[in-house]
Protein backbone atom coordinates (compact mmCIF):
# COMPACT_ATOMS: atom_id res chain seq x y z
CA UNK A 1 0.00 0.00 0.00
CA UNK A 2 1.03 3.63 -0.91
CA UNK A 3 2.12 5.79 2.49
CA UNK A 4 -0.15 8.92 2.39
CA UNK A 5 2.71 11.06 2.87
CA UNK A 6 5.23 9.79 -0.39
CA UNK A 7 2.56 8.90 -2.81
CA UNK A 8 2.40 11.05 -6.18
CA UNK A 9 0.23 14.24 -5.07
CA UNK A 10 -2.83 13.97 -7.27
CA UNK A 11 -4.21 17.14 -9.14
CA UNK A 12 -7.32 16.90 -7.36
CA UNK A 13 -6.32 17.08 -3.56
CA UNK A 14 -8.54 19.77 -2.13
CA UNK A 15 -9.34 21.41 0.67
CA UNK A 16 -12.86 20.24 2.46
CA UNK A 17 -14.61 20.67 5.91
CA UNK A 18 -13.83 17.30 8.38
CA UNK A 19 -15.98 14.61 8.35
CA UNK A 20 -15.96 11.88 11.45
CA UNK A 21 -14.50 9.29 9.54
CA UNK A 22 -11.54 11.72 8.79
CA UNK A 23 -11.01 10.86 12.81
CA UNK A 24 -7.98 8.24 12.57
CA UNK A 25 -6.54 10.36 9.59
CA UNK A 26 -6.03 12.98 11.73
CA UNK A 27 -4.71 10.87 14.63
CA UNK A 28 -2.10 10.13 12.41
CA UNK A 29 -1.30 13.46 11.67
CA UNK A 30 -1.07 14.44 14.76
CA UNK A 31 1.19 11.99 15.76
CA UNK A 32 3.83 12.25 12.98
CA UNK A 33 4.04 15.85 13.37
CA UNK A 34 3.59 16.30 17.05
CA UNK A 35 7.51 16.01 17.89
CA UNK A 36 8.50 20.10 17.02
CA UNK A 37 7.07 18.90 14.11
CA UNK A 38 8.38 15.58 13.83
CA UNK A 39 7.26 12.22 14.36
CA UNK A 40 6.56 11.96 18.07
CA UNK A 41 6.58 7.95 18.47
CA UNK A 42 10.04 7.90 19.22
CA UNK A 43 9.30 9.80 21.82
CA UNK A 44 6.01 9.03 23.89
CA UNK A 45 5.18 5.78 25.59
CA UNK A 46 1.68 6.46 24.19
CA UNK A 47 1.66 9.39 21.34
CA UNK A 48 -2.41 9.51 21.64
CA UNK A 49 -2.04 11.65 24.19
CA UNK A 50 -1.26 14.45 21.94
CA UNK A 51 -4.23 13.59 19.98
CA UNK A 52 -6.27 13.99 22.91
CA UNK A 53 -4.73 16.91 23.89
CA UNK A 54 -4.08 18.93 20.65
CA UNK A 55 -6.14 17.68 18.09
CA UNK A 56 -9.46 15.69 18.72
CA UNK A 57 -11.31 17.42 20.90
CA UNK A 58 -11.13 20.53 18.18
CA UNK A 59 -12.88 18.40 15.72
CA UNK A 60 -15.20 17.00 18.13
CA UNK A 61 -16.43 20.71 20.14
CA UNK A 62 -15.83 22.94 16.95
CA UNK A 63 -16.44 20.84 13.80
CA UNK A 64 -17.53 23.85 11.66
CA UNK A 65 -14.44 24.99 12.33
CA UNK A 66 -12.03 21.85 10.93
CA UNK A 67 -10.71 21.78 7.24
CA UNK A 68 -8.61 18.91 6.18
CA UNK A 69 -6.50 18.46 3.14
CA UNK A 70 -7.84 15.24 1.27
CA UNK A 71 -5.35 13.84 -0.94
CA UNK A 72 -7.73 13.43 -4.05
CA UNK A 73 -8.64 9.51 -2.66
CA UNK A 74 -10.33 10.48 0.22
CA UNK A 75 -7.91 10.66 2.73
CA UNK A 76 -7.01 13.72 4.72
CA UNK A 77 -3.25 13.98 4.56
CA UNK A 78 -3.39 17.63 6.54
CA UNK A 79 -5.81 20.03 8.70
CA UNK A 80 -5.98 22.98 10.56
CA UNK A 81 -8.18 22.97 13.66
CA UNK A 82 -9.00 26.14 15.56
CA UNK A 83 -11.73 28.06 18.14
CA UNK A 84 -13.17 31.28 17.15
CA UNK A 85 -13.04 32.15 21.43
CA UNK A 86 -10.20 30.74 23.50
CA UNK A 87 -12.45 31.35 26.75
CA UNK A 88 -15.00 29.42 25.79
CA UNK A 89 -13.29 27.01 24.32
CA UNK A 90 -11.87 26.09 27.27
CA UNK A 91 -14.58 26.02 28.82
CA UNK A 92 -16.15 23.32 26.69
CA UNK A 93 -13.17 21.26 27.10
CA UNK A 94 -13.41 20.62 30.91
CA UNK A 95 -16.95 20.22 30.58
CA UNK A 96 -17.41 17.69 27.47
CA UNK A 97 -13.82 17.11 26.46
CA UNK A 98 -12.08 15.83 29.53
CA UNK A 99 -14.17 13.34 31.08
CA UNK A 100 -14.16 11.25 27.72
CA UNK A 101 -10.12 10.95 28.06
CA UNK A 102 -9.86 11.57 31.57
CA UNK A 103 -9.35 8.08 32.57
CA UNK A 104 -7.03 6.47 29.72
CA UNK A 105 -4.40 9.90 30.26
CA UNK A 106 -4.50 10.82 34.44
CA UNK A 107 -3.59 13.63 35.40
CA UNK A 108 -0.34 13.12 36.57
CA UNK A 109 0.09 12.59 40.45
CA UNK A 110 3.08 15.54 41.72
CA UNK A 111 5.26 16.73 39.00
CA UNK A 112 5.44 15.10 35.57
CA UNK A 113 8.61 13.06 35.09
CA UNK A 114 8.25 12.07 30.78
CA UNK A 115 7.16 13.48 27.87
CA UNK A 116 3.59 11.60 28.10
CA UNK A 117 3.09 13.15 31.76
CA UNK A 118 4.14 16.69 30.64
CA UNK A 119 1.44 16.05 27.75
CA UNK A 120 -1.28 14.77 29.96
CA UNK A 121 -0.92 17.43 32.79
CA UNK A 122 -1.34 20.25 29.78
CA UNK A 123 -4.52 17.98 29.06
CA UNK A 124 -6.39 18.08 32.53
CA UNK A 125 -5.67 21.75 32.73
CA UNK A 126 -7.53 23.77 29.42
CA UNK A 127 -7.70 26.86 31.21
CA UNK A 128 -3.79 26.75 30.56
CA UNK A 129 -5.53 28.48 26.67
CA UNK A 130 -6.38 31.67 28.10
CA UNK A 131 -3.22 34.05 28.52
CA UNK A 132 -3.82 37.46 28.96
CA UNK A 133 -1.33 38.52 27.11
CA UNK A 134 -3.36 37.39 23.94
CA UNK A 135 -6.89 38.08 25.00
CA UNK A 136 -6.79 40.86 21.78
CA UNK A 137 -6.76 37.73 19.43
CA UNK A 138 -9.53 35.65 20.69
CA UNK A 139 -9.34 32.40 18.09
CA UNK A 140 -6.29 30.06 17.98
CA UNK A 141 -5.84 27.20 15.65
CA UNK A 142 -3.38 23.88 15.12
CA UNK A 143 -2.08 23.64 11.72
CA UNK A 144 -0.27 20.36 10.62
CA UNK A 145 0.39 18.31 7.71
CA UNK A 146 2.94 15.28 6.54
CA UNK A 147 6.21 15.32 5.38
CA UNK A 148 5.63 14.59 1.79
CA UNK A 149 2.66 17.18 2.13
CA UNK A 150 4.36 19.81 3.27
CA UNK A 151 5.96 22.83 1.22
CA UNK A 152 3.55 22.78 -1.65
CA UNK A 153 1.32 25.69 -0.74
CA UNK A 154 -1.11 23.83 1.19
CA UNK A 155 -0.48 25.38 4.76
CA UNK A 156 -0.79 28.26 3.39
CA UNK A 157 -4.28 27.59 1.62
CA UNK A 158 -5.38 25.83 4.65
CA UNK A 159 -4.92 28.90 6.69
CA UNK A 160 -6.64 31.40 4.29
CA UNK A 161 -9.53 28.82 4.41
CA UNK A 162 -9.90 28.95 8.42
CA UNK A 163 -9.31 32.73 8.44
CA UNK A 164 -11.85 33.05 5.68
CA UNK A 165 -14.07 30.68 8.55
CA UNK A 166 -13.06 33.50 10.93
CA UNK A 167 -13.81 36.25 9.29
CA UNK A 168 -17.40 34.75 8.17
CA UNK A 169 -17.79 35.25 12.21
CA UNK A 170 -16.81 38.25 13.05
CA UNK A 171 -13.54 37.13 14.68
CA UNK A 172 -11.16 40.05 14.23
CA UNK A 173 -7.78 38.46 14.96
CA UNK A 174 -6.20 34.63 16.00
CA UNK A 175 -3.18 33.62 17.77
CA UNK A 176 -1.21 29.93 17.84
CA UNK A 177 1.58 28.71 19.89
CA UNK A 178 4.59 26.68 18.39
CA UNK A 179 7.78 24.77 20.20
CA UNK A 180 10.71 27.56 19.98
CA UNK A 181 12.56 25.10 18.95
CA UNK A 182 10.42 24.39 15.61
CA UNK A 183 11.94 26.51 13.26
CA UNK A 184 10.37 25.70 9.99
CA UNK A 185 7.07 26.64 11.86
CA UNK A 186 8.06 29.53 12.86
CA UNK A 187 9.74 30.35 9.57
CA UNK A 188 5.91 29.82 8.18
CA UNK A 189 4.48 31.58 10.54
CA UNK A 190 6.68 34.84 9.72
CA UNK A 191 5.59 33.94 5.45
CA UNK A 192 1.72 34.08 6.65
CA UNK A 193 1.92 37.35 8.84
CA UNK A 194 1.99 36.29 11.94
CA UNK A 195 3.96 38.25 14.25
CA UNK A 196 5.43 37.26 17.48
CA UNK A 197 3.47 38.17 21.19
CA UNK A 198 5.89 38.94 23.80
CA UNK A 199 4.34 36.24 26.40
CA UNK A 200 7.42 35.96 28.91
CA UNK A 201 4.87 33.71 31.29
CA UNK A 202 5.03 30.73 28.43
CA UNK A 203 8.97 30.27 28.94
CA UNK A 204 11.93 30.04 25.99
CA UNK A 205 10.40 26.97 24.91
CA UNK A 206 6.94 28.54 23.67
CA UNK A 207 6.50 31.20 20.92
CA UNK A 208 3.29 33.07 20.59
CA UNK A 209 2.35 34.74 17.20
CA UNK A 210 -0.68 37.01 16.40
CA UNK A 211 -2.47 38.31 12.96
CA UNK A 212 -5.66 39.99 12.42
CA UNK A 213 -7.94 37.93 9.72
CA UNK A 214 -8.46 40.65 7.22
CA UNK A 215 -5.15 40.12 6.22
CA UNK A 216 -4.65 37.93 2.96
CA UNK A 217 -1.82 35.76 3.79
CA UNK A 218 -0.89 34.98 -0.27
CA UNK A 219 0.63 39.23 0.13
CA UNK A 220 3.72 39.47 1.60
CA UNK A 221 3.20 41.58 5.02
CA UNK A 222 5.12 45.13 5.49
CA UNK A 223 8.15 44.86 7.11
Amino acid sequence: MTSPDTAPEPATATIRPYRPEDAEALDEICVRTGHDGHDSRPHYTDPGVLTATFAAPYAHLEPDLAFVLDDGRGRAVGYILGTADTARFAAAFRAHWLPRVAARWPDPAGEPRTRDERIARLLHRPERMIVPELAAHPAHLHIDLLPGWQGRGHGRALTRTFLRALRERGVPSVHLLTGTANTAARAFYDRLGFRRVDVPSLGPETTAYARTTEEDPDRPSAS
